[in-house]
């Protein structure tokens, strides 16, 4: 079936929840410099781009306070006892959110620095020197709750192969602290809650003190350097002198770069959203939180190997509908030796899923403002046939902010369409870019 549009629906009275604002970002104490913990790839990403790994530490302080993590119990199918334990461990955790919400939760703002990893790809033959008006297109991606910041190269090859591809001189892949080659990283400093605000001052943080000037394919140290105090000033004020950023966000990752944007709007040129969380609160069914929370509980965290990894992984029915690119590169890259039990585990514990699931007041807090989005960003909406909230909740989300704003709908995926449909993601990617910049560049292509 061939993709459709949502069209207009404005939204229906509301009552406000009151969202709040960004906690203002501070610069981290000084600490030393912690090692990668995935050795340097060998394969070659793409013949025209250089690909490179690095490491930023996170928006300081954290919105939520430092508290102990509570503990999953291990994956056995033989434990009759698991599913009763961590059906009420996901209650406690929903419940400790919801006092968290309400303020009473205590504790004060976390100060255990945290990082948040990147990887870099990079043209490595940039055009000559350009005016402001063509200048190449900087992407960033921000993931979905789950999955590793290497989950968006299937798409990202294919991009980079098609027309609107030509208009790309560097891409971003941002990591949550708790994904990834980050959550090994920040394994003994993760708090037992989790605040989406975080993550959203975790995107602005790199957008306004870390993204360099000027795109160049020498390389970089893999700890970026903070930039100076006035650089990010006037970004804040002004945007970037030679960039034009292109933010690609998916689920999770949509809502932390929308939340962003609100208070960073001069940092983002277009904004592309991938189906992201931005729900009107008591959209959600009752049990829909709790079902995600236990379900991240519940999974699978061990296999002896990578390649019995796929090889069941291929079975699930949730997996077998990926692009079998994709799985590859999450075998790959969402698993790590475990040197404890042998054979590979998850980068990213399932508990820390299941803590970024049972978040929900970000998703509200954003979708009460997001009529008030910068009209200056250009949004595009690609979402599913089937939502995860109810249609009509849809169909208004996407024309929150209806000017400067298009959608589409593609029927042959679900909500992880990078995973299931990357190369038809990559396809609307490059209709869009190159109907926003492509007239940039005519002189040059």
């Amino acid at each position: 079936m061939a993709a459709t549009r949502i069209p207009y629906t404005p939204t229906p009275a509301w009552t406000t929840i009151h969202p709040r604002s960004l906690l203002l970002i501070d610069q981290c104490p000084s600490v030393d410099t912690p090692p990668l913990p995935s050795p340097p790839r060998q394969d070659t990403f793409h013949p025209q781009f250089a690909r490179s790994t690095h490491i930023i530490p996170a928006a300081f302080p954290r919105v939520v306070p430092d508290i102990p993590l509570p503990h999953v119990s291990d994956y056995s199918a033989r434990d009759s006892e698991r599913k009763s334990r961590t059906e009420a461990l996901a209650r406690e955790v929903i419940q400790r959110q919801a006092t968290f919400t309400t303020g009473k939760l205590g504790g004060g703002y976390g100060t255990k620095v945290l990082w948040n990893c990147l990887n870099r790809y990079v043209r490595t033959s940039i055009a000559p020197v350009r005016d402001l008006a063509a200048t190449g297109v900087t992407l960033l991606l921000a993931h979905a709750n789950g999955f590793p910041k290497e989950i968006w190269e299937t798409m990202l090859r294919s991009l980079l192969d098609s027309p609107g591809g030509t208009l790309v001189d560097e891409i971003w892949a941002f990591e949550s602290v708790q994904h990834g080659d980050a959550a090994l990283i920040n394994a003994n400093s993760l708090s037992g809650i989790f605040d989406w605000m975080d993550n959203a001052r975790d995107i602005a943080n790199f957008l306004l003190n870390y993204l360099p000037e000027q795109v160049s394919p020498v390389p970089l140290p893999t700890r970026l350097e903070r930039l100076p105090q006035p650089t990010s000033n006037v970004r804040k004020e002004q945007g970037y002198h030679t960039r034009k950023v292109v933010v690609i966000a998916h689920s999770f990752g949509g809502c932390s770069a929308v939340r962003a944007a609100l208070d960073f709007p001069k940092l983002f040129s277009s904004i592309i959203l991938l189906d992201p969380v931005i729900t009107q609160k008591e959209t959600y069914q009752s049990d829909f939180v709790f079902g995600k929370v236990l379900g991240a509980f519940l999974r699978r965290q061990h296999w002896p190997s990578r390649e019995e990894a796929l090889r069941l992984l291929e079975k699930s029915p949730f997996f077998a509908a990926w692009h079998p690119d994709v799985l590859r590169l999450y075998v790959d890259h969402g698993l790590t030796n475990d040197p404890d039990n042998g054979g590979v585990k998850l980068k990213m514990p399932a508990l820390h899923e299941g803590l970024v699931f049972a978040n929900v007041r970000l998703p509200y807090e954003t979708w009460e403002l997001l009529e008030k989005l910068d009209e200056g960003i250009t949004l595009r909406w690609i979402m599913p046939p089937e939502w995860f909230v109810n249609e009509e909740a849809t169909r208004v989300t996407v024309w929150r902010r209806p000017t400067n704003a298009s959608n589409v709908v593609l029927h042959s995926t679900g909500h992880l369409m990078v995973q299931e449909a990357p190369l038809q993601c990559a396809q609307d990617v490059s209709d869009f870019i190159l109907r926003k910049y492509g007239r940039q560049f005519k002189t040059l292509l």
